[in-house]
């Protein structure tokens, strides 16, 4: 065969630009073989194991939000896309990355871009059903489901200690009576537009979602009056709410299939309840832990007397010994809150306040007069007393 010097220099140049891909892809991507961790002799059994075992450890789901994990991934199954097919290992072999487009794209793969879509769909298969799509999808149509709704319940102490049941009008998008779909006409129902390219290395195949649908496979077909154009409508729902004891203030209880509606009959989204306190006017919260304050009369200080205080579990008897000072702090255990982590329960704190009076009668006047110059009513602390800092160190031990 002669070749003039035209055709010649075509064939030079040519050569020349693929060597000059081929070594820049070489130096910015990793050898396929050394991304699964096995040798060039590798069997096709060889390589789906090992694709398998890269897949399982850099998984989504196994590794959520870690985009160093995403993009191992990502380039386990480039690596394996090109080695477990017979033409494309070999152009691999022979001209490296640019044999294969540099992204295992050329002859059907994925093309310039990895796509999470494209990687279940392609290799759902290899995970032997350990694991399910990525983000609800995993290729093809993907799962219809409403979308949550988040509400806010106000609770009170007692509702928040013991627990409590609470029905509410939930206003959320249900599916109108009489809304139909039918297969989306550009899919087919699959979710999903195949394109194919045809390139000097052969055909170069990607998988998208569908632009009609948005991956769900069907569309609206009638629509009732009112309805939105997925055939969803606005309307009121009664939900009962069970709320567990020990409730905290700004947890979320996730009420499952009570949210919106999804179009075509797919499944409900979840309401998510926000639990609010109501700020009680006697008692305070602390975690688990109560805290009340309670006053008493001098004399009741000076004598000791006996008290009644509410609890969460009722009423309690307390008492007051004789010459209690004002800022004592007295600890009912097991009167708190029982925990919502645990089977414990946490404690109540009665702070006892002295309370001064601000007016006296005559007779109360001349007795406080007749005490103070005869020097038998004097403060004399006995040292034994406790500080503040004492008081706090209490409550935590």
């Amino acid at each position: 065969m002669i070749i003039d010097v035209y055709h010649l220099f075509t064939i030079l140049n040519i050569y020349y630009h693929l060597s000059i891909i081929n070594y820049r892809i070489d130096m910015s991507k990793r050898d396929y073989y050394e991304v699964l961790e096995i040798s060039k002799s590798a069997s096709a059994d060889e390589i789906k194991k090992a694709y398998r075992k890269m897949a399982i450890k850099y998984h989504p789901d196994k590794n959520p939000g870690d985009k160093d994990a995403e993009e191992k991934f990502k380039e386990a199954a480039e690596a394996y896309e090109v080695l477990s097919d017979e033409q494309k290992r070999a152009r691999y072999d022979q001209f490296g990355h640019a044999g294969v487009g540099g992204n295992g794209g050329f002859g059907g793969g994925f093309g310039g871009g990895m796509n999470m879509e494209d990687i279940f769909s392609q290799f759902g298969d290899i995970f032997g059903g350990g694991f399910g799509g990525f983000g609800g999808g995993g290729g093809g149509r993907q799962q219809i489901k409403g979308s949550n709704l988040r509400i806010r319940i106000r609770l009170n102490l007692d509702e928040m200690v013991n627990g409590t049941q609470k029905t509410i009008k939930v206003k959320k998008m249900k599916l109108a009576e009489g809304a139909t779909s039918k297969t989306c006409p550009t899919c087919g129902g699959s979710g999903v537009q195949l394109k194919v390219m045809n390139t000097m290395f052969g055909q170069m195949q990607t998988q998208t979602t569908c632009g009609t649908c948005q991956g769900i496979g069907k569309v609206a077909d009638k629509i009732p009056a009112g309805a939105n154009a997925q055939g969803l409508i606005k309307d009121e729902e009664e939900v009962t709410i069970n709320i567990p004891a020990g409730a905290r203030d700004g947890i979320q209880l996730n009420v499952r299939g009570k949210g919106n509606d999804a179009p075509f009959g797919g499944i409900p989204g979840d309401l998510l309840v926000i639990i609010e306190e109501e700020v009680d006017k006697t008692t305070k919260r602390e975690g688990d832990n109560l805290h009340q304050e309670l006053y008493i009369s001098f004399a009741e200080a000076a004598l000791g007397t006996k008290r009644e205080v509410p609890t969460v579990g009722g009423k309690v008897k307390i008492t007051i010994d004789a010459g209690t000072q004002s800022g004592k702090i007295l600890r009912l255990a097991g009167k708190g809150l029982p925990s919502i982590d645990s089977y414990g329960k946490g404690d109540m704190f009665i702070h006892i306040n002295v309370w001064t009076p601000q007016k006296l009668t005559k007779e109360q006047k001349d007795f406080f007069e007749k005490q103070m110059s005869s020097g038998e009513m004097v403060a004399e602390p006995s040292g034994k007393e406790k500080t503040f800092f004492d008081k706090v160190k209490d409550l935590f031990n």
